[in-house]
């Protein structure tokens, strides 16, 4: 034993007389192959914030361009290159569509002794001066139907994209649909995205994490444990964006999952085999207790806001409890809403008014701040009595 704290020091030793300064020179002078240097950038303003690091606003110094740099964390990484961001790299290259944010290169700082020899890289994006979360944080943001129906319809076209091309975005938000000053609408935030398999490698179905989805547009299967599931869950989340255009702010804001199951009931109506077929097979079903003997409150809740029957219409089939039930992108693009008086329009004209760049998070931190949705809990809550048919004032 007394020679186990010997062989560790002269192991620690060895391992010293390794990193040698040749090796130390090496590492501060390489160069990555493909991948530019972040010094080509000035950061101008941080625009965002979340689990996968930060993004700014920047501009190259060769030609002026302004971009968006997301900048990837790399400091809980024990093996190399984080798996997330390898994923978002491969499904943004696949992806080439006017409605889908532009993957543009790959930055890297410098390797040194100041980083432990680890460069930082970000990924860097055509820049967007808005978020729609950040545009309906601000009340002087007024959308006409028109709009509505051309914002929605490019939505749609990238999300029909995104499925055709057999990936799931998994965190459909309003935070994560990016507009330019031209009106063009790009959905972004790919870290969550993963491939649809039919069967997943390895697996005898296809089986995914379920930990997905910010809370708020969480559709109700993945709340009940559901782990081999398909488009219809980025369908539900494109549902409640189009709510929000109307309320401005998320429809259903659950602070914990059992909370969201609730508000889902009383919007929806409760979650049981005549209402959603086969639902009694989910993981968690039995043993969350949801409400019951509650009616479907979609267009009803919603007619206060949306005063358009055709948009209650498309809604409410995008918030169908029953995933096989949801309509899916492209039925939804063939939706009456989409072909009836006022037909759609682009956003160029309302986007020229606006003289200052809206995101989500330099809303929360001014005059126009937004809630943000709290993390949801990891383990499976208890069964907790819900409120039978208690409704609240507003949808969310």
């Amino acid at each position: 034993m007394a020679s186990q704290p010997q062989s560790l020091s002269n192991q620690l030793e060895t391992d010293q007389q390794k990193v040698t300064q040749n090796l130390i020179n090496y590492v501060e002078s390489f160069k990555f192959p493909y991948i530019n240097d972040i010094n080509n950038y000035d950061r101008m303003l941080k625009i965002g914030q979340g689990t996968f690091g930060e993004v700014f606003k920047a501009k190259c110094k060769k030609t002026g361009k302004i971009v968006a740099l997301k900048k990837i964390l790399m400091e809980n990484e024990k093996e190399g290159f984080p798996i997330t961001a390898l994923r978002e790299i491969k499904m943004l290259q696949r992806l080439k569509d006017p409605n889908i944010t532009e993957l543009l290169e790959i930055c890297s700082s410098k390797a040194t002794s100041y980083n432990r020899g680890r460069s930082t890289f970000y990924l860097v994006f055509t820049f967007c001066e808005h978020d729609l979360a950040g545009l309906l944080s601000n009340q002087t943001v007024k959308f006409q139907l028109a709009e509505i129906k051309g914002l929605m319809k490019q939505l749609f076209n990238g999300l029909y994209k995104i499925h055709m091309s057999r990936i799931l975005h998994r965190d459909m938000k309003a935070a994560n649909v990016l507009i330019s000053k031209e009106g063009v609408l790009k959905l972004a935030d790919f870290g969550l995205a993963r491939p649809l398999f039919k069967t997943v490698p390895g697996q005898p179905e296809a089986c995914y994490t379920n930990r997905v989805v910010t809370l708020w547009y969480r559709p109700p299967e993945l709340l009940l444990g559901e782990r081999q599931y398909g488009t219809a869950i980025d369908n539900w989340g494109a549902g409640c964006i189009m709510a929000e255009l109307w309320t401005r702010s998320p429809i259903m804001q659950g602070e914990t999952e059992q909370r969201q199951l609730t508000l889902i009931s009383q919007l929806c109506g409760s979650i049981n085999p005549t209402t959603w077929e086969e639902v009694e097979k989910l993981p968690l079903y039995g043993k969350i207790d949801l409400p019951q003997s509650l009616r479907r409150r979609v267009v009803e809740r919603l007619n206060s806001y949306v005063k358009d029957a055709a948009a209650l219409d498309l809604i409410d089939n995008l918030l169908a409890l029953d995933p096989r039930k949801r309509l899916d992108a492209d039925k939804a693009l063939d939706h009456r809403f989409f072909w009836t008086d006022p037909m759609p329009t682009d956003l160029k004209r309302l986007m020229s008014t606006l003289q200052h760049s809206m995101f989500e998070f330099t809303a929360a931190h001014g005059p126009h701040k937004r809630a943000h949705p709290q993390q949801a809990t990891v383990n499976v809550p208890a069964k907790v009595p819900a409120v039978q048919g208690h409704m609240h004032d507003r949808v969310f």
